[in-house]
């Protein structure tokens, strides 16, 4: 759910926009949110081998930006990974299956820095079932470098529309290990349809649409204050709020212009990307989950590598009524008998997408 500058210039036309600048003529040059972002140089600091590893796999990429991880520290080697439910995203993901898609992001980014440290990570998933924590994990000896690991702090979920530049079967080459590319025909054409059905189900479905809303943090101080969920900030945006023509209130008023410009921007974004990715696996178990979190990491770092740009859309996954036809046809069509497609994403290069905001690693400690 992302409001360009350019639709938003678009929609509210040359009054409005003129009251938006006034509002905002007092502004600092940047209305960057350093604060949230300091995760990303912080990364690597700290000392216990633990901590340092944790540093970076607080960075992983995850649902709606929940960072839903949680740790407690044991002895001098050992930690435990938990899941919290107060992050959890009750109407798009009643199951939690894509947070937990999301713990295994955090886990294998973890695990990959840990092995730039020579340490391997060994984990035991779900000890104690579902209800317990996600991993009991101690650091041993033998972890070897990843070459992937190179491209962590310049890894991004790509958030907007894709130059019309075609992917080639070269350039989609390293991907190969971690899903199956779709560069064109009648399969590609198949989930761009479906994707932009789900998506507009989403967005003309009030819960599943006011779920994103609640985790809007809008400007500086909100985004310093709550680094998480969507965060739509800069000197342009905090200039609307200001003039009173960007609030959660209005993002969630599907008649309102900017809403409608948002839901337009991604649907855009889907019919004009040049590649889709699918990722499958063999079962949905909570371990099938979290393996396929770090295939999506490790899919979106030699993403990275390859120059491209990832943008997940996982909207026709989403286990919820509403959601039934899309779920039933990605899931039937793009995968075998017994699998399960877990992660859908839009492929091609794109301009750099900003850092996103992150809790300070102190923040997701029982016992800082």
């Amino acid at each position: 759910m992302t409001l360009t500058r350019r639709k938003t210039l678009a929609l509210l036309g040359g009054g409005t926009l003129l009251a938006a600048t006034a509002a905002s003529a007092g502004f600092v040059v940047t209305r960057t949110p350093h604060k949230a972002l300091a995760p990303w140089d912080q990364a690597g600091q700290p000392s216990d081998p633990r901590l340092w590893a944790l540093s970076y796999g607080l960075l992983a990429p995850n649902p709606h930006n929940r960072q839903p991880w949680v740790i407690d520290l044991q002895g001098e080697d050992k930690f435990t990974v938990w899941r919290d439910p107060e992050r959890d995203l009750p109407v798009t993901d009643p199951f939690a299956r894509q947070l937990t898609i999301g713990m295994g992001c955090f886990l294998e980014l973890t695990r990959m820095a840990a092995s730039e440290l020579g340490l391997a990570l060994e984990m035991n998933l779900f000890p104690e079932g579902d209800e317990g924590p996600v991993a009991n994990c101690t650091l041993t000896g033998g972890g070897q470098s990843d070459p992937l690991f190179a491209h962590v702090l310049e890894r991004r979920s790509h958030k907007d529309a894709f130059e019309p530049t075609q992917v080639t079967k070269a350039a989609s080459m390293p991907l190969a290990p971690f899903g199956q590319v779709y560069l064109g025909g009648t399969e590609a054409d198949r989930l761009r349809e479906i994707a932009v059905e789900a998506w507009m189900i989403e967005a003309s479905t009030p819960a599943a649409w006011q779920e994103s809303i609640d985790l809007l943090r809008i400007g500086k101080v909100e985004i310093n204050a709550q680094p998480d969920g969507i965060d739509a900030g800069g000197p342009f945006l905090e200039g609307l709020a200001l003039a009173g023509l960007f609030s959660r209130e209005a993002a969630a008023d599907l008649e309102n212009p900017g809403t409608q410009g948002a839901i337009e921007d991604t649907r855009t974004a889907i019919l004009g990307a040049p590649a889709f990715v699918v990722q499958t696996s063999t079962g949905n178990s909570r371990i099938d989950q979290i393996e396929t979190g770090a295939r999506w990491l490790r899919l979106n770092l030699a993403a990275t590598g390859a120059g491209l740009a990832l943008r997940p859309v996982s909207q026709a996954l989403q286990e919820y009524p509403e959601m039934a036809g899309p779920f039933e046809a990605i899931q039937s069509e793009f995968s075998q008998p017994g699998e399960t497609v877990q992660m859908l994403g839009l492929l091609g290069y794109g301009a750099k997408t900003p850092r996103t905001p992150r809790w300070p690693l102190e923040t997701r400690l029982r016992n800082a």
